[in-house]
């Protein structure tokens, strides 16, 4: 991976102060919107953008407001990040979307709303309360009882896990200067309003399949959650949507699955103009 990690700009779209970082050329066919998980910043697809495959592509990750030291957002709920996004993503003129984790959940929000008809990948997404851990739903959980605390534990824990990975000293570094930089406050808004939008029962599964938009949903075979047997018997089912399970535990897929992920958008830039 030669390419450096690409500048960090800012620009002003839907009154908000969006962290960026692109690389590729600026007249590539195809612009890829990336949007990180909770309490990741844009950097955390550094892995991804320096794939060779990607190198003719426009990529575009954006950190979501509120994440990772980024000014917080009015409205924490997916829905209000998926209006906001949808602002982002004309302005960038995306093509494809991918997602991860929270940031896989926006890109649902934005698709199943009819926001975004371009292909769409979501790494790790859950569509579900019960796709998620039961220990992460009962931190989640405490938050009504200790305020803040248990998200400064979440992100000291997430931090932690990066010691695990098999990335480079400096990218560790790098992952886990961003989790420091989560405002207690602002993650226990933003967890709440993440559960909530889990736990309504919306069958996510069968209004993505409704959407009629090219899909891939990529999941690790342990460590990022996982989909119910429902979900993944309704996905797997339908015409336009792709399963992928990526062999092995793996926890920061973007970081440490790089190479399959940019495979599998390379898959979506394909997509793009058979795309109304």
């Amino acid at each position: 991976m030669a390419r450096s990690l690409p500048k960090e700009q800012y620009e002003r779209v839907a009154d908000v102060d969006w962290e960026l970082r692109e690389s590729g050329p600026p007249d590539a066919q195809c612009t890829v919107l990336l949007l990180p998980g909770g309490m990741c910043s844009a950097r955390s697809f550094a892995e991804v953008m320096a794939e060779p495959a990607l190198a003719g592509a426009r990529l575009v990750a954006a950190t979501l407001p509120g994440q990772a030291g980024a000014p917080p957002p009015d409205d924490y709920s997916v829905e209000s990040y998926a209006r906001l996004v949808t602002e982002l993503a004309t302005k960038v003129g995306a093509n494809v979307l991918v997602g991860f984790s929270m940031g896989a959940c926006v890109a649902v929000e934005m698709v199943t709303s009819g926001n975004f008809s371009g292909p769409v990948v979501l790494l790790g997404v859950s569509l579900s309360s019960k796709d998620e851990p039961a220990f992460f739903r009962g931190i989640v959980h405490l938050t009504r009882v200790l305020g803040s605390l248990p998200c400064t534990v979440l992100a000291k824990g997430a931090a932690s896990m990066v010691k695990r990975t098999a990335l480079s000293a400096e990218r560790k570094r790098e992952l886990q200067e961003d989790f420091h930089k989560n405002v207690a406050q602002y993650q226990m808004r933003g967890l709440r309003e993440y559960i909530r939008w889990l736990q309504r029962n919306e069958r996510r599964a069968e209004r993505l399949c409704r959407a009629d938009v090219p899909t891939w949903i990529v999941h690790a075979e342990k460590g990022d959650g996982g989909l119910t047997e429902d979900e993944r018997r309704t996905l797997e089912a339908c015409p336009h949507t792709d399963v992928v399970t990526i062999p092995g535990a793996v926890f920061f897929l973007p970081n440490e699955a790089s190479a399959r992920v940019a495979g599998v958008i390379v898959e979506a830039m394909g997509r793009v103009s058979s795309v109304g």
